[in-house]
């Protein structure tokens, strides 16, 4: 059914918020095509905006590097140029023009690029990294739609006031912005506050187009909005979604945005949840694997990352393995086949006694007059690691970790065995989080007994062995966790909002000695600004330490 205009005067924007594979150009390329084609015969449109980088996907990173590369870009823009009629496409693409490179925004019309921004503020922080591959540009860019002047932007040029300004000042009635946005708790605040400030800066309403979809930490989460010359929001997409978004825009000075749908504002474990189902589902997906497993334990880490992957991609693609121990409670694997009954997934039970024993018998002689210690308990640990990663490589299926940000802080994980994987939903998570995203997805439909809530939680590789006996509670571990790894702070400040000093200097110490553990760990989805990855790089090797005052 095709759609006509609600206004005689304006243009009519599709929003096109979409989920594109970084480096897949021709697919990408059909999709782009698809969606104008969408954008011009069902919802009557007159223009289509795409994201940033949606050509080649975001973060296309050292790809920029090769020759070949940007040959295919080349090839497939010159595609969009043939095929794309009856609308006007704003495409996100690297350009090259001689030896330079720019992240822009292509304006094509009638078989050809009509125009072109260079975005003019390169992000260098956090997980951006575009100063390494891009040139930064210098001049708006204002292209007339319709009847309206729209100035063009990328990302990173809104959150600054110079870009917008610029535009406005080069005759634009109306600003546009393509972004590769990625996800973190409360960036659906931050976006409206920052977007409200331009807009009530310039006088002018700006549409905010955002990807969606997983690439490799990052997720993008879509959210695609609106606002007026006020500066207050008129029209917002859902998040985590992919969907074409139309936006009737009346002509006048300033043109006035008509009022449409907005999604409601999630609470952050409906946010931060549905974050990592999107993530999870990405990386299986475009990673071609047939499916995932996981070991379940009866705890609330295993239990979460089952219930997440059954959310991402279906229980028939979702297998648990039991893998009890001397020192696995009842209760434990009673729990265990609950959580697989109630998602309905196929749960396999593997003991690791034999292999266990066998360990120890082969390394008796190592051992002899040794008294035992956490060595014993990470044999035991990497026999079940070793058990998931033959049945990951045997059925293609994605081996999914279960460890949280708490443990992988502190390195509350085993090498090769807890540890060992391809992918870590939890890993930006910490163990207080876990607890509040398992909550609120047994509100969706309770999926994880009552019990695994409120038990002491326990690695169950020695007799009575619970966390605490190695690590603060996680009432106090997680605080102290967020303001060190988050927010930099030093040991002494956090000492001065109320913790016990030798707490505080024990927890650093934890956290800068296990650089070397997560360094070795899977990627896994990133919500929170200061993920272990690409946001937070600190050397292994390192003689500073955080938690002693300088010498003379």
């Amino acid at each position: 059914m095709t759609a006509t205009k609600q206004q005689t005067s304006g243009i009519r924007i599709v929003m096109a918020q979409l989920d594109f594979l970084v480096g897949a150009i021709p697919a990408n390329t059909g999709k782009i095509l698809d969606a104008c084609v969408q954008a011009r015969d069902v919802h009557a449109a007159d223009v289509v905006i795409f994201p940033e980088l949606a050509l080649t996907g975001y973060p296309p990173e050292d790809l920029l590097f090769r020759a070949h590369f940007m040959e295919h870009v080349q090839i497939a823009i010159d595609r969009l140029c043939r095929k794309i009629s009856g609308i006007t496409a704003i495409v996100g693409a690297p350009l090259l023009e001689g030896k330079l490179l720019y992240n822009a925004a292509l304006v094509i019309r009638d078989g050809g690029i009509v125009a072109q921004y260079k975005k003019e503020l390169l992000p260098n922080y956090s997980v951006f990294d575009e100063k390494r591959y891009f040139t930064a540009g210098g001049q708006p860019c204002v292209v007339t739609l319709g009847d309206i002047p729209v100035g063009i932007t990328i990302c990173e040029d809104i959150w600054q006031a110079g870009p917008a300004q610029q535009a406005a000042l080069a005759g634009a009635h109306l600003l546009v912005n393509l972004n590769a946005s990625p996800f973190h708790v409360g960036k659906r605040d931050e976006r409206e506050q920052v977007l409200s400030q331009r807009a009530s800066e310039c006088g002018l309403p700006i549409l905010y187009v955002n990807l969606v979809g997983g690439q490799d930490e990052l997720v993008f989460d879509g959210g695609s909005f609106v606002v007026d010359a006020q500066g207050a929001v008129t029209q917002h997409a859902p998040s985590c979604v992919e969907g074409l978004y139309p936006v009737d825009i009346e002509a006048g000075q300033p043109p006035r945005p008509v009022p449409a749908g907005c999604a409601p504002r999630k609470t952050r474990e409906t946010a931060v949840y549905d974050a990592l189902v999107l993530g999870v589902r990405d990386y299986i997906r475009k990673n071609g694997f047939k499916g995932a497993v996981l070991g379940l334990s009866g705890g609330i880490d295993s239990a979460l990352t089952l219930a997440l992957a059954v959310d991402a991609i279906g229980a028939e693609q979702v297998e648990a393995v039991m893998m009890p121990s001397r020192y696995t409670a009842s209760m434990s694997l009673e729990d265990a086949r609950a959580e697989a009954t109630a998602l309905g997934v196929h749960c396999r039970e593997i003991p690791i006694e034999e292999p266990f024993d066998s360990f120890l018998k082969v390394l008796a002689p190592v051992f002899r007059g040794l008294a035992a210690d956490t060595t014993e308990e990470n044999i035991q640990a990497r026999c079940r690691g070793i058990i998931l990663m033959a049945i990951s490589n045997k059925q293609r299926r994605i081996l999914l970790t279960t460890g949280n940000k708490s443990e992988m802080s502190v390195g509350y994980a085993t090498l090769y065995g807890d540890m060992a994987g391809g992918y870590a939903p939890l890993k930006d998570v910490p163990k207080l989080l876990v607890y509040r995203l398992s909550r609120y997805r047994n509100s969706l439909g309770a999926v994880i007994p009552q019990r695994v809530l409120e038990r002491p939680p326990s690695a169950e590789l020695a007799p009575d062995q619970k966390d605490v006996d190695s690590l603060p509670p996680y009432e106090v571990l997680d605080p102290i966790l967020e303001r060190y790894i988050e927010r930099d702070m030093s040991v002494e400040r956090i000492v001065a909002e109320g913790f016990d000093a030798a707490l505080v200097a024990r927890v650093a110490a934890m956290v800068d000695r296990n650089e070397y553990k997560r360094r070795q760990a899977p990627p896994g989805v990133r919500i929170s600004q200061r993920a272990f990855g690409r946001d937070r790089r600190y050397p292994i090797t390192s003689g500073y330490q955080n938690f002693q005052n300088g010498g003379d």
